[in-house]
């Protein structure tokens, strides 16, 4: 199965706030999202971490 969980960390206060899936084989690269962080009360751009 090529989907693999990916868990999403704000850039700013650096908290694990979200888990998404992606693929594999067509994403090499890490997912980077603008999500709502609940602890900055604001958009930011969350990365996956490891």
């Amino acid at each position: 199965m090529p989907r693999d969980l990916a868990i999403l960390a704000c850039t700013e206060c650096k908290r694990r706030n979200y888990t998404t899936t992606r693929n594999k084989k067509t994403q090499t690269e890490r997912v980077e999202l603008m999500k709502f962080c609940p602890f900055e009360r604001k958009r930011t751009l969350h990365r996956e971490t490891k």
